[in-house]
């Protein structure tokens, strides 16, 4: 539920935390991808539980890291293949068409993996494409699977992609631009991921000038192999920065929700100051919201115990990042510091605005992604948010004592209380693949139909942890969630 807002500042709210941080340090991870998997994967619907009244199908299997779906004028289901996933995974990003029974139609093949997440808006699929090595890019795919690029050169070559898009009551197309890194700073983790050894000048990007605090961090240098390197925020790995600095904004840029026209042209921003927001959806009022991908305890600037978040986006709203979380200034030691690591403090000596407070707080590590709103009474809960859970990443994001996520959760965006509504059966959270069973694995996406009454779970499927993330080609799954016509609401 949600995280108790900071009200109290005393001496003993201090030692408690301090002591359930020494606990939390003595215990190992536990994380839902820290087992094995052995194929092919099982599938049992009635291995998810549901509310009274609901029931969960498999409409297609053996998808092959499935990220997004969208239905045509029709009401068939589309789903897009990233095509790529951490490491040196590849494959060829998709558009397939689901047939009614459940075999999988190509309708166009590309590059710039990953592919992540698809709209549908008057006979075109808008599609993100992540550009993991040549930059992001927003493509229009045709029916027949003609390619054409929309809008390209956003700087998605870090840590975090492209991601979305949502077509918004205007006809334009809205879609998230993810950070490149973790909490501002280029470091050794961002060299885990491979990024800055082939785009060594990369780094955050931000929407508006900003004002540096001139705080750097120094660390070994892999580029040289030999001595140490200083870097600062918003600035390529070994630059380091001074207190006054000013870093030129710029669009595109990180960090941030973008619109563009169906037809092309030039980016415009909606708002900033967003780690990786990856789910983009409009409610039945027409309120855009999203959801961030909160920061992980890793790299040169940890920030310890931060949920992932649930934004309304307001229109040209700075939302805190890297500064703030949900509203709360990671200055706050007693909060976001990671045990034997120093608060992480401020990067920025002024900032843009007073960010926006949540809808909601969901799990740490979570990894809240694509989201849609209920907007049929036939299928209930009209007006609140669905949201796919893809699970935690431990231990690699930090640490987690049980798994975290791995489901689909209801959120009521007017009190931001967040409720279970597909989750696996068994006596503890987590993935079925460490659960034994045949239910959700990893879900990315969810999305009704055309109709409102049914809603459908994109699981990307098995991803286990190791020294790193190992992704299971051909494991994929689209489940459809619907309710009986005598159903609880």
């Amino acid at each position: 539920m949600l995280r108790p807002k900071h009200v109290v500042r005393s001496l003993g709210l201090a030692v408690v935390l301090a002591s359930l941080q020494a606990c939390f340090a003595m215990r190992s991870s536990h994380g839902g991808g820290q087992s094995g998997f052995t194929p092919p994967r099982t599938l049992d619907p009635k291995a998810v539980a549901l509310p009274p009244g609901y029931r969960i199908d498999v409409v297609a299997s053996g998808l092959n890291l499935p990220t997004g779906v969208a239905f045509d004028e029709q009401g068939r289901a589309y789903v897009t293949e990233a095509g790529y996933s951490y490491g040196e995974l590849w494959t060829t990003p998709r558009l397939v068409r689901v047939e009614p029974d459940g075999r999988l139609t190509q309708v166009a093949a590309g590059a710039d993996p990953p592919w992540n997440g698809v709209a549908f808006y008057r006979g075109d699929f808008y599609v993100a494409a992540g550009g993991e090595r040549n930059g992001g890019k927003i493509i229009r795919i045709g029916s027949s699977g003609t390619i054409t690029t929309v809008v390209d050169s956003l700087p998605s070559v870090g840590d975090h992609h492209t991601n979305g898009p949502a077509i918004g009551p205007d006809g334009l197309v809205y879609f998230g631009q993810g950070t490149a890194t973790n909490a501002g700073v280029v470091g050794l983790d961002n060299f885990d991921f491979g990024w800055p050894k082939r785009h060594p000048e990369f780094h955050d990007i931000p929407c508006r000038d900003v004002t540096l605090s001139g705080q750097n961090h120094t660390t070994s240098n892999p580029v040289s192999g030999a001595g140490e390197a200083t870097t600062g925020a918003y600035v390529a790995f070994g630059t380091a920065t001074h207190a006054g600095q000013v870093i030129r904004g710029q669009i595109p840029c990180n960090g941030a929700i973008l619109r563009v026209q169906p037809t092309g042209g030039a980016p415009e921003l909606v708002a900033w100051g967003l780690r990786n927001p990856f789910g983009l959806a409009f409610a039945p009022d027409g309120q855009l919201y999203v959801t961030e991908n909160s920061f992980d305890v890793r790299g040169s600037r940890p920030v310890f115990g931060t949920g992932d978040v649930l934004y309304r986006v307001q229109a040209g709203a700075w939302y805190g990042w890297p500064d703030y979380h949900a509203g709360h200034a990671l200055s706050d030691k007693e909060w976001f510091k990671p045990r034997g690591k120093p608060a992480p403090g401020f990067v920025l000596a002024t900032h843009p605005g007073t960010p926006p407070p949540p809808a909601a707080v969901l799990g740490v590590h979570s990894s809240s992604n694509g989201l849609d709103f209920a907007r049929n009474p036939a299928f209930g809960h009209v007006g609140d948010a669905f949201i796919a859970q893809f699970g935690d990443m431990a231990p690699n994001v930090g640490k987690v004592l049980s798994p975290v996520g791995f489901k689909v959760v209801r959120v009521n965006v007017h009190t931001g209380v967040i409720e279970d509504f597909a989750v696996n059966r068994g006596k503890t959270n987590g993935p079925a693949s460490r659960l034994g069973t045949g239910g959700l694995e990893r879900p990315v996406a969810v999305r009704f139909d055309p109709t409102g009454t049914s809603l459908y779970v994109v699981d990307f499927g098995v991803l286990t942890m190791g020294s790193s993330p190992q992704p299971r080609t051909g494991t994929g799954v689209l489940w459809r969630i619907t309710r009986a016509s005598d159903g609880a609401p």
